[in-house]
């Protein structure tokens, strides 16, 4: 597996992580096991979409702050590309 697969494949397992302890907490918000561990994979995520990032550009518009003079999320590859 190719770098960039593998930083995917780390911000899948995050996102996969966070949504579910996210269903739990929101029957169980007192339960601080399972906030320090959502808490931890935040960090993650926003470690490895900061390190997708540097290496290969935004993810998604949303959120990134890294454009400059102009808007460069349109400079692909688009996702699609890469696939084959």
């Amino acid at each position: 597996m190719n770098e960039r697969k593998t930083l995917l494949k780390r911000l899948q397992i995050a996102d996969f992580v966070l949504k579910e302890v996210h269903l739990f907490l929101d029957t169980h918000p007192e339960n601080r096991e399972a906030l320090e561990y959502f808490k931890k994979y935040q960090k993650l995520r926003k470690e490895a979409l900061a390190d997708y990032q540097e290496k290969y550009g935004p993810i998604t518009a949303v959120g990134y702050e890294g454009y400059k003079d102009r808007f460069s999320y349109v400079d692909g590859p688009w996702p699609w590309e890469t696939e084959a």
